[in-house]
This record gives C-alpha cells, sequence and structure tokens, in this order.
C-alpha cells in the first residue's frame, strides 16, 4: 500500500499533465500512488492518463460520476479511492518541487500533525517562477483561516489517521477548497505551515484578468452562507481577506 495517494482532478488538461505528471515521478519519496480523476475531459486527456498508467504501475486512473462534474467531485472521487496513509491534492497544471513529498512528510511527522500546507511560488503559463513566492505561517487556525485563503490546494497534505475522511470531502460551491479548510480548521484542527516554497501555482495569461468581482462574491458568500457570520463579522474578515490577498498578489 501507497503511503501518500496524490488527487489530481484532469480536466481538459492534456497540455499540461505530462510534466505534472514527470515531476510527481521524479520526486525524490517514491512511496506514492497517483490518482488521475478525469472529469470528463474532450482534449484526450483521458487517453494520456491512460498511456500514463500503462507507463507506470503507481497511477491509477478514476473519472467522476455521470451527471457530475467539478473539481471537487473529481477530488472527492479520489479522496474515497485512496489508498494511502497520507493523502495530497496536485492541480493538473501545478508543479511540485522534486522534494516536495519527501520534505512535507517529515514536516507532518515531526510536527504529529493532520494537516499541513506549504509555502509557493506564482509561476507564468509555463510553469516557469515569477519570483512571487507566497509565504505561510507555522499554524493557523480557524479564526485566522477566515481572513486569508493562503492555503494553496496542490501544497496540503492530510494524515488520514489523525482526520475523518469525511472532512477532506469538498462541498459542491464555488471556492469549495477554501470551504473544506475552514470546515477542517472549524472541527478543531490546526494547519501547520511549511514555510519552503515547494510548489509552483501556474497562472496562464487569461486567468490574470480573471473576474474578480466573482472572486469576491465567492469569498462574501462562504462568509454568510458557509459559515453563518454575521454581516458585521463577514465585513470585518472580508477586508482583513481582500487586504492579504492584494498584497500577496503585489
Amino acid at each position: 500500500m501507497a503511503a501518500v495517494s496524490i488527487v489530481t482532478p484532469v480536466y481538459n488538461a492534456a497540455a499540461y499533465l505530462e510534466k505534472t505528471v514527470a515531476l510527481v515521478e521524479a520526486q525524490t519519496y517514491p512511496d506514492w500512488e497517483l490518482l488521475l480523476v478525469d472529469d470528463h475531459s474532450a482534449d484526450g486527456s483521458r487517453e494520456l492518463m491512460e498511456k500514463l498508467a500503462e507507463r507506470d504501475g503507481r497511477i491509477r486512473v478514476l473519472e467522476t460520476e455521470p451527471g457530475k462534474k467539478g473539481a471537487a467531485n473529481a477530488r472527492n472521487a479520489g479522496t474515497g479511492q485512496a489508498r494511502g496513509r497520507y493523502l495530497a491534492f496536485l492541480d493538473a497544471d501545478d508543479v511540485w518541487r522534486a522534494d516536495k513529498l519527501e520534505r512535507e512528510l517529515a514536516f507532518l511527522r515531526e510536527k504529529g500533525a493532520a494537516f499541513a500546507f506549504t509555502a509557493y511560488e506564482f509561476g507564468d503559463e509555463n510553469a516557469a517562477g515569477t519570483g512571487k513566492v507566497v509565504r505561510v505561517p507555522q499554524t493557523l487556525s480557524y479564526r485566522q483561516a477566515l481572513s486569508r485563503t493562503v492555503i494553496f490546494t496542490s501544497t496540503v497534505l492530510f494524515d488520514l489517521t489523525k482526520i475523518d475522511r469525511a472532512l477532506l470531502y469538498m462541498p459542491e460551491v464555488p471556492s469549495e477548497d477554501t470551504a473544506a479548510w475552514w470546515r477542517i480548521l472549524r472541527a478543531g484542527h490546526t494547519a501547520w505551515g511549511l514555510n519552503e516554497n515547494l510548489v509552483i501555482y501556474r497562472r496562464p495569461k487569461k486567468s490574470l484578468s480573471s473576474n474578480k468581482f466573482a472572486a469576491v462574491s465567492r469569498i462574501w458568500r462562504l462568509y454568510r452562507d458557509r459559515e453563518g457570520l454575521s454581516v458585521l463579522a463577514s465585513a470585518r474578515y472580508f477586508c482583513l481577506w481582500a487586504l492579504r490577498a492584494t498584497l500577496r498578489r503585489l
């Protein structure tokens, strides 16, 4: 049984998938399984996934259920099939440094933690680092997390012997990953931050001009609908979130 299960949702990611998988295969910690979850791709991604799985027996190909689409459903399908003690998420267009798993797993074990995340760097459309690194605090509680979205999905690692797997299933809402982190922390867990840049967050040019109003609306709705915060409390956390989000991208 693999020590670490890595869940990667795949939707029309044929342009990125081989590089992402190659960097998983290059990890200095080799005891892993990679669950590639096809989210009804139509660009040849499924055929590529099958080819990669034939080449490396540590790779398994799954798919989301008919009628269910989106990153949350894809990650949940992988989470449900994970065989490892530890669970990590990796988006199909992001990349890991070669020692990501080794460094973060050692950190998680050292702290005796259930939930860890790392620093990361913004990358360009080719996943080349831009020098903009998001640093992370040593620990993050629920209240602290409400004022910052510093936990990036491709950096997280969980110990499934210390955390209920049901907590890791993401809700079908916009910003599903943030909603999941808040739920985990609200349940009493602490997120431990490894302040080492081990992941590159690929941002294609088209994403740089994404709808900022939509992002603002998603966070606001999480405060009000998912967390049930008052308007006053939501506004306070939102202002802190907006300030930190702006500084992070400068």
